[in-house]
C-alpha cells in the first residue's frame, strides 16, 4: 500500500533540496477549542527526535507555553525544540520590517494618516492581515534552513479563513489598481512609482500564497461533534478553491471507555459522527484521539498524544 503523501511528510522528516536540508512545515486549524494546539505540541515534541523543530503559535489566546507548562512565550524545551508564542507586539515589528513603510506609501497618497496610526488600524483591524505577515514570516524561517520542522498552531477557524482570503482580494484589488494609481504617480515619501511598490505588494503575497500551497501540510483538527463535523465541509470547499490541500484529520476526544452510563451515551453519540466523517473523508488519513482522563499538560501526557498521531 502506498504511504500518504502527508503522513510520509510526518515520518521522512527534512529532504534533501539542493544541497541543503528543506524545513517540512506543518500547519494545524480547526474552530477553537478542538485541541489544535495540543495535536500541534505532541506533533512538534515528536518531530524534535529527528531534528531542530520549532513549535510556533500566532493564536490570540495562545496556550503553548501552559501546554509545555513554561513561565515564558519562548523558550527551548529540549535541545531540539523551541517553542514560541507570537502576539500583537511581533506582528506590528513583522509589519514594519516586512513591508509597512511600502504599504504605506500607498495609503497615505489617499489619506492624511501618521505612520503609527496607520500601522494600528492595519494590524487590529483589518480581519486576516495579521496572519499573512505570520505567513511571510514562517515562509522566511522555512527558507533560512535553522528548523527541520516548523510546527504551527494556527488562530481558530475563522481567523484562519481570513488569512486565505487575503491574497487573493489582494488580488483582484490591484487588478483594478491601474486605473486609479496610475493618477498617483509617486509615493509622498519615497517618491517611488506607487505602481511599483503595489507589484511588490502583489509579489510578496503571491510567493506567500504559493508557499501555503506547495510547501505547507495542513492538517485539520475537529471533535465529534455536530458543529465542528458541519464546519468541515466549508473548511474543505474554501481550501479547495485556493488549492490548498488538507493531508489529514485528528479527531480529538473520542470516547474509548464506556464504563460508566455516561460514558456509554456519548459514546453512542459520537459514533455517528464518526461514521459520517470516514465515509465522507475517507480518502484522508482520519486519526483519532481518545478522550483523556485528565488535562494534556507537560511532555509525558503530549507524548501519549503522539503515539496516536503517529500510530
Amino acid at each position: 500500500m502506498v504511504a500518504h503523501p502527508a503522513r510520509a511528510r510526518l515520518r521522512r522528516g527534512a529532504r534533501p533540496v539542493q544541497n541543503r536540508s528543506v524545513t517540512n512545515v506543518f500547519m494545524f486549524t480547526g474552530k477553537g477549542g478542538v485541541g489544535k494546539t495540543t495535536c500541534s505540541s505532541a506533533t512538534a515534541l515528536r518531530l524534535a527526535g529527528e531534528g531542530p523543530t520549532l513549535a510556533l503559535s500566532t493564536d490570540a489566546t495562545p496556550s503553548l507555553s501552559h501546554i509545555f507548562e513554561l513561565k515564558n512565550h519562548e523558550a527551548d524545551v529540549l535541545p531540539n525544540l523551541r517553542v514560541v508564542e507570537v502576539g500583537e507586539t511581533e506582528i506590528r515589528g513583522m509589519w514594519d520590517r516586512r513591508f509597512g513603510r511600502e504599504v504605506y506609501e500607498v495609503f497615505s497618497a489617499f489619506v492624511d494618516i501618521t505612520y503609527e496610526p496607520f500601522v494600528e488600524f492595519m494590524t487590529s483591524i483589518l480581519p486576516g492581515l495579521g496572519e499573512e505577515f505570520m505567513v511571510d514570516h514562517i515562509r522566511e524561517l522555512a527558507a533560512g534552513g535553522e528548523f527541520r520542522n516548523i510546527v504551527w498552531d494556527t488562530a481558530p477557524l475563522g481567523q484562519t479563513l481570513s488569512l486565505l482570503a487575503t491574497p487573493a482580494l489582494l488580488g483582484e484589488h490591484l487588478r483594478l489598481a491601474p486605473r486609479i494609481y496610475s493618477r498617483l504617480r509617486v509615493g509622498r515619501r519615497s517618491r517611488e512609482p506607487v505602481l511599483k511598490i503595489l507589484k511588490r505588494w502583489e509579489d510578496l503575497s503571491a510567493a506567500n500564497m504559493a508557499f501555503l500551497r506547495e510547501e505547507v501540510t495542513f492538517t485539520l483538527v475537529a471533535i465529534p461533534e455536530a458543529l465542528s463535523v458541519e464546519q468541515l465541509a466549508g473548511v474543505f470547499e474554501v481550501m479547495g478553491k485556493y488549492g490548498l490541500r488538507v493531508g489529514r484529520i485528528v479527531i480529538n476526544n473520542v470516547v474509548r471507555d464506556e464504563g460508566s452510563a455516561f460514558t456509554r451515551a456519548k459514546a453512542a453519540e459520537q459514533r455517528g459522527y464518526l461514521e459520517h466523517i470516514r465515509a465522507t473523508y475517507g480518502h484522508l488519513p482520519v486519526i483519532e484521539i481518545p478522550m483523556f482522563p485528565g488535562e494534556v499538560k507537560g511532555a509525558d501526557r503530549l507524548r501519549e498524544v503522539g503515539n496516536y498521531l503517529f500510530a
